[in-house]
């Protein structure tokens, strides 16, 4: 009969663990997986729109390129997703290659090779082809992703600690105090009358010590994750750096055609003066710059009188915006400050007398006044502990380990506060230990070095600081950039259409003939 009763008793404890922690466990795990589900529609979106607004606006010569784009979109997801990346090299790794490939098209008519391409990428910092988008692109992708990815990480470190937590089963002591707390009334003929308040908030201050030890560093980390939300909901907003993306590098596109001439005179003097092509085109093939007739347009000219009317872009992602989302989770995750240290009063207001009620209950003796007074939270002050014995001596493993979790993510959660580097912390293991239904959610040139005459840098140009570049020499094949037919959530931005010089893209178009060495 008493193992019986143990065995019962043991299931009952952990049936009210269970439903005392489902609710803050079920928060946590559909927040992370609705966060990260938002991130990374966010992230296809705008790619997406990126896409379409460049196949529209550079046509064939924005396809025959467009690995450049996709790569920098699949670093800023693998990034996101834990990879080891440097996001300011990232962003001046896709510059480097965007000004090298721009660089080949206004000046189709020479022929260069790696070590000339590598030259005008170190000195892209003084060339400043792209005005100053680089620099603020970066600057605000750097902080905004960082923040993004450190609060998901510390929602997924709070869903971990939470399902580890409940999987903590009690020890003998404490699985022979709830025994006697819930069932020895049967023995004595008092099966309706419920434990005194305070015998057992005893009872369980000493079964849930060591999650009690668990509330101060919570409450650190909630504290610290709020904190971060307020930066996603203003300047470190990922919303509003990930969705324009396609504009301003646009933009920066712009910023270089309209000052093209100029950067590749300054690149011949530093550089080298190249020699001309052997497939260079006549000046007299090439439609005057002057013309805006149809009949002047190179085959890939995008005609702005035809264009379709400005498409809207949506401002969310995952059917919300960011906005709405960190919100909910704020309002969510503040109710459970001081969470693990009101458990013991939590399982007491359902199970036991009422606190007014102070002598007709169950003391563990018989039906009287329960004397003993009751302890304070956490282990050490279990020592005195009527009901249970808590052996301070060999502390709780789990427990521990969570809290040097809830230790690790609140620091880093306060370096991306205040827009420091965070490392990624592996949590391969949580992820491990969650049940299924708790899931709800690279040329051009011969490389000899002919074809230009070699002077110094330094005649032109200052000491380069950068590292060598390699020159990105691959050309995609068909079908390697996303599909035209494929569903775009938008269309081009309605600044780019005002804006962009026809008579850059009208030299575009009558250079790309010229460009067949390169791209065969």
């Amino acid at each position: 009969m008493e193992h019986k009763l143990s065995t019962q008793s043991r299931q009952e404890f952990d049936r009210i663990m269970v439903d005392k922690l489902s609710v803050l466990r079920n928060t946590f795990i559909s927040r992370t997986a609705k966060f990260d589900a938002f991130f990374t529609e966010l992230l296809d979106n705008a790619k997406r729109d990126l896409h379409e607004m460049f196949v529209r606006t550079y046509g064939l010569l924005y396809q025959q390129n467009s690995h450049v784009f996709t790569d920098l979109f699949n670093d800023l997801r693998s990034y996101y997703k834990g990879r080891d990346l440097n996001l300011l090299d990232t962003l001046d790794g896709f510059f480097v290659t965007l000004l090298q490939k721009m660089f080949l098209l206004l000046n189709a008519q020479y022929t260069f090779d790696d070590k000339y391409m590598q030259c005008v990428a170190e000195h892209m910092d003084q060339l400043k082809p792209f005005g100053d988008v680089p620099k603020k692109l970066a600057a605000h992708v750097k902080r905004a992703f960082i923040a993004a990815r450190t609060f998901v990480q510390g929602l997924s470190i709070g869903r971990d600690v939470i399902i580890a937590i409940s999987k903590v089963g009690p020890s003998q002591s404490c699985s022979r105090a709830f025994m006697k707390m819930m069932y020895c009334p049967y023995c004595r003929s008092l099966p309706a009358t419920k434990p005194c308040n305070n015998f057992c908030m005893n009872v369980m201050k000493g079964c849930l010590a060591s999650q009690a030890d668990l509330n101060t560093d919570w409450n650190n980390y909630i504290g610290a994750l709020l904190k971060l939300a307020t930066r996603l909901e203003g300047p470190f907003n990922i919303e509003s750096v990930v969705d324009p993306i396609d504009v301003q590098i646009s933009d920066a596109i712009m910023n270089y055609q309209e000052n093209s001439e100029a950067v590749s005179n300054k690149v011949f003097q530093g550089c080298g003066q190249p020699q001309m092509s052997r497939n260079k085109r006549s000046a007299s093939s090439q439609p005057s710059q002057g013309s805006s007739s149809r009949s002047s347009r190179g085959p890939y000219e995008y005609d702005w009188k035809f264009s379709q009317k400005p498409y809207v872009r949506p401002t969310t992602a995952y059917g919300t915006s960011l906005d709405r989302l960190v919100r909910d989770i704020r309002q969510k995750v503040v109710v459970s400050k001081d969470f693990w240290k009101s458990m013991s009063h939590s399982v007491c207001n359902g199970i036991a007398a009422p606190l007014v009620d102070v002598t007709n209950c169950w003391n563990g003796l018989g039906k009287s006044r329960y004397l003993p007074e009751v302890m304070a939270d956490g282990a050490m002050n279990q020592l005195s502990n009527p009901e249970v014995d808590v052996d301070i001596r060999r502390p709780n493993f789990v427990a521990n380990q969570q809290i040097l979790r809830l230790k690790l993510i609140t620091n880093k959660l306060n370096n991306a506060h205040n827009g420091l580097d965070v490392d990624w912390i592996d949590t391969s293991d949580g992820k491990e230990d969650m049940e299924e239904d708790d899931v709800s959610g690279s040329g051009s040139g011969s490389g000899s070095g002919d074809g230009y005459k070699v002077v110094d840098p330094d005649l032109s140009f200052t000491q380069p600081t950068r590292k060598p570049v390699v020159v990105r020499t691959h050309t995609p094949p068909r079908g390697e950039y996303p599909r035209e037919d494929r569903p775009y959530s938008s269309a081009p931005s309605a600044h780019v259409q005002s804006t962009l010089p026809l008579v850059t893209i009208l030299l575009l178009a009558s250079v790309l003939a010229a460009t067949g060495h390169m791209t065969s």
